[in-house]
């Protein structure tokens, strides 16, 4: 996927959301109606072939703030075959890894982001629109229960841990506030419109924003 023809420069839209908040169906909307690439879970894959470690450990510090001493036994997929050997990767190893992988298709082709700090990795890219999307909790509560067939109660319980782990996550990693409306250019409830017009919106605002040709 690349950028388009109208817009020959890449062009990033990097989406922050809380848990429920219909970020990610958002995000594919938009990544639809621009015609270009879209990375959620894709980008560990990305940073997996581009470093030749598995994709799991990457996975394993996705979005989460926790500290591993040693991931021993790690197998990389260097030349098309998998050898074991034991290596120290950090949490900001493996954040560092990531980051050039995000760098690295940003400067390729226009695409967006889902999560994972690429708001800040890609600070200094002019070419960026940095939006978090948020729901109100009735709403995001129905999602969670839909998506994980659970209770109001447990879907609750979940979104709490998901939203502290994301905030813990962008909070130590990067220099902004996680959902802070300071941190991005543009911060929308997406109960208000729904989800089809809130990416309407969203894509307005981008067009305006960087002068988009349509």
């Amino acid at each position: 996927m690349t950028q388009t023809a109208n817009n020959p420069e890449p062009f990033i839209i990097n989406i922050g959301r809380s848990l429920g908040s219909g970020g990610r169906a958002i995000g594919h909307i938009l990544a639809k109606d621009f015609g270009i690439a879209y990375y959620d879970r894709e980008i560990l894959n990305l940073a997996a072939k581009e470093s030749g470690f598995c994709a799991e450990v990457f996975e394993r510090n996705d979005e989460k703030n926790r500290f591993l001493r040693t991931l021993g036994n790690i197998i990389p997929f260097i030349g098309g075959g998998a050898t074991y050997y034991d290596n120290e990767l950090s949490n900001e190893n493996l954040f560092r890894i990531q980051s050039e992988a995000i760098r690295k298709a940003a400067a390729d082709h226009s695409c967006i982001f889902i999560g994972r700090c690429a708001d800040y990795v890609l600070r200094d890219n002019p070419r960026c629109v940095n939006v978090f999307i948020t729901a109100n909790m009735e709403d995001r509560i129905a999602s969670v229960m839909k998506w994980n067939n659970c209770t109001a109660e447990k879907a609750q319980e979940i979104i709490e841990k998901g939203d502290s782990e994301r905030a813990s996550f962008y909070n130590f990693y990067s220099s902004g506030t996680w959902g802070a409306a300071s941190t991005y250019h543009l911060c929308i409830n997406s109960s208000v419109l729904g989800i089809e017009e809130t990416a309407v919106l969203i894509k307005n605002f981008v067009v305006q924003k960087l002068n988009l040709q349509q």
